[in-house]
């Protein structure tokens, strides 16, 4: 019984030591999420069922600080280069997910929350439907865990073809925003890439995010549930007004500081995300709902690239 105890406190003091490590500056995202997953399979994850409330909160509170790091014109810049991208995604991922799902014969909750986290924001989008559709607790986690796998994946490999095609800072923020589905995997891909990526990114990703509303009404129609309430996104609104504040008021030291202390969030955010992927729950991955996410992720991620390389 006591070395059960010691052993449990030693994994404790472990997960709170990596946790801060990935606060400092010499952890890239990729290596925080790398060392969560790692946690996760060797040791475990001790405050699993506590982490999932903190993770989403953090991440919000991280984005609205990376406002702080964003100038007003680039912000409208960046959200109208990507702003018919980002409807011709969204309308072609949902039409795709329609008949994949049709073809792979997966239930129609699933495919409609893997479709609509691959089509907007990943986890936040999931979230935002699934009182809508009212699926099972086991489609939720199904849907959850294959996002986040690709998402981890996503971290590590666009960094890479953006190097390889030599893709410019906005081009690959652009990219990231369209291509990968959850927000955390986004800001981590593009600030691995560059400052002016991860603007780029964290804008077009933001105004992406906005998307939730309209799907979620129609949602409400395809699923015939009018009972039911949509989860608006407030804390984009914070980041606004985080943008308008460091645009027209002079705290540049303060937003400097600020933006420093969300990118430090957004690597303690993906290092908690990977501390809740274990070998098991991937294991639990169906073959069919995983090939029908993948064509999903290739057909948007490609789709965009095209898109972007033919615009440059």
């Amino acid at each position: 019984m006591k070395n059960f105890v010691q052993n449990e406190r030693f994994i404790k003091v472990l997960f709170i030591f990596l946790a801060a490590l990935c606060l400092s500056p010499f952890i890239s995202s990729p290596a925080a999420l790398l060392i969560g997953f790692m946690m996760a399979v060797f040791f475990g994850n001790p405050f699993e069922k506590s982490l999932h409330r903190y993770i989403h909160l953090l991440l919000q509170i991280s984005i609205v600080g990376l406002g702080f790091g964003l100038k007003l014109n680039e912000a409208l810049e960046a959200g109208k280069s990507g702003f018919m991208l980002t409807v011709i995604s969204i309308s072609a991922v949902m039409t795709l997910g329609y008949f994949a799902g049709k073809y792979f014969k997966l239930e129609r909750p699933l495919s409609f929350l893997i479709s609509v986290g691959t089509a907007i924001c990943g986890g936040s989008a999931i979230a935002a439907t699934s009182p809508i559709i009212k699926p099972e607790a086991k489609q939720i986690s199904l849907a959850l865990a294959i996002v986040f796998t690709l998402n981890s994946i996503a971290l590590f490999l666009y960094p890479a073809i953006g190097h390889l095609l030599s893709l410019s800072q906005e081009q690959f923020g652009l990219w990231c925003a369209i291509g990968i589905h959850d927000t955390s995997s986004v800001v981590g891909a593009a600030g691995k890439y560059g400052n002016e990526a991860l603007k780029t990114a964290t804008t077009v990703k933001i105004a992406r995010a906005l998307w939730i509303i309209p799907v979620s009404m129609v949602t409400m129609f395809i699923f015939k549930n009018k009972a039911s309430k949509i989860k608006i996104p407030w804390f984009i609104g914070y980041f606004v007004m985080a943008i308008l504040l460091n645009t027209y008021v002079p705290i540049k030291g303060i937003s400097t500081i600020i933006s420093f202390a969300a990118k430090s969030g957004l690597n303690l955010t993906l290092f908690l995300i990977g501390s809740t992927l274990s070998v098991q729950a991937l294991k639990g991955i169906g073959l069919k709902p995983l090939l029908f996410a993948v064509l999903l992720w290739a057909f948007v991620s490609m789709g965009s690239l095209l898109c972007i390389l033919y615009m440059k």
